[in-house]
């Protein structure tokens, strides 16, 4: 990685640090649920005009998206390519008052915090900087446009509506994207190899009725049972070819009524995961299988599909290994450390499904998403806008 490009970033990072840990207190404060960003989205458009950025908007799914064009056009009259770099604004968590957000020791501690929103608020001032800095502007967009993206409904069951819908309207406007990075987990990681997967509400009926009166009938709590151990027993798939592994998860279970009355309906949500696309074609198999030997006279299973994340697509092998190696060296010459490239289910997915070159990148240092005591090395944010800024900065560099 270039020196000098990398010393800018690190002044930058360091002299912005006090103002991008406020910014990070206030974002980290409202609440985000999945398919509910609104708040979010409003507060982070208005930020971004505020900065001076001249072509923000949010669409109809609730990205916030915002283009920095190249100030050259293409020699040949047509659109120049487009860099996307992107975080996410949703967590997982459903609370509609402002979320708790405190600071001890060093750390900041809030739901969410750093899934995704401290990756999230580095995007922010990364491009707070370009929009600031006529120079590093010029040098990020020499080649490409940079489209700034908070998208929505990355966590959970939002099945990556967000991207799903950014990459069709940049289809629709006839826009060919060269790259796409997302900043998403934690420093070191660095993701190129997409996890697949698919996801799946089962619902078992039965008759029911008295426990005393008539028992012997099914019970669909007692079915439900017998299906998650039927899940459990098989065989998982592994790729011959590389290794790949598949995993399992029953997420939620539900069902009954009470306790003197024989359950007439039970229900769990259930997802396979892998990098291996085979994986995933034999898994389908056999969980069908699973569910097929617990079916029985007086008994009802459904299924219902409610997700599906794609693996990686018919990706231009060279391209993706210079954009990971790129990816790779800049985040080992801003932390020191080595890179952590384990495949992972990100917004990167989608773009990787569709055979553009893309990563997802970690940018802060923290622990516990998920939970509700989840933190982040407040330290760590000059190393993670240094890196955003870097790989901003290299985005007209050819692949």
């Amino acid at each position: 990685m270039d020196a000098t490009l990398l010393r800018h970033a690190r002044s930058y990072a360091r002299n912005y640090h006090e103002e991008e840990v406020r910014l990070l207190s206030k974002l980290a404060a409202i609440p985000s649920p999945t398919h509910h960003e609104g708040r979010r989205e409003a507060f982070i458009a208005d930020w971004l005009r505020r900065q001076g950025a001249k072509d923000v908007r949010i669409d109809e799914q609730g990205n916030v998206l915002c283009l920095l064009r190249g100030r050259h056009p293409r020699k040949d009259g047509k659109p120049r390519d487009v860099a996307v770099f992107s975080a996410h604004t949703d967590i997982v968590f459903p609370d509609t008052d402002p979320l708790p957000v405190r600071i001890e020791h060093g750390r900041m501690m809030a739901p969410g915090v750093g899934d995704d929103t401290a990756n999230l608020v580095a995007l922010m001032a990364a491009t707070r900087h370009l929009l600031h800095d006529e120079g590093a502007y010029d040098r990020a967009t020499r080649d490409v446009d940079i489209l700034v993206v908070a998208d929505t409904c990355e966590e959970g069951l939002g099945n990556l509506a967000g991207t799903r819908a950014l990459f069709e309207g940049l289809r629709d406007k006839g826009r060919h994207v060269r790259s796409f990075c997302s900043f998403d987990l934690y420093l070191s990681q660095c993701i190129s190899h997409a996890v697949g997967s698919e996801r799946f509400r089962i619902r078992v009926k039965t008759q029911g009725g008295h426990s005393y009166q008539n028992f012997g009938r099914p019970n669909a709590v007692e079915v439900l049972c017998q299906v998650i151990e039927a899940l459990y027993a098989i065989e998982l798939p592994v790729d011959p070819d590389t290794g790949a592994k598949t995993t399992i998860n029953v997420g939620h279970m539900e069902g009954g009524g009470t306790v003197n009355s024989i359950a007439s309906q039970a229900g769990a949500l259930f997802e396979f995961r892998s990098e291996s696309a085979a994986n995933l074609k034999r898994m389908e198999g056999l969980f069908r299988a699973a569910l097929d030997s617990c079916r029985r006279d007086g008994v009802d299973i459904e299924v219902e599909t409610i997700g599906v994340r794609p693996g990686n697509g018919p990706v231009d092998a060279r391209r993706l290994a210079a954009l990971a190696k790129r990816s790779a060296d800049t985040i080992r010459s801003v932390t020191g450390r080595d890179v952590d490239a384990s495949p992972a289910s990100t917004d990167a997915n989608i773009p990787l499904s569709l055979g553009i070159p893309s990563i997802c990148v970690g940018a802060v240092r923290g622990s516990l998403l998920h939970t509700r005591d989840e933190w982040v090395d407040l330290a760590s944010l000059e190393d993670g806008l240094a890196l955003v800024l870097s790989l901003m900065l290299q985005a007209s560099d050819a692949l």
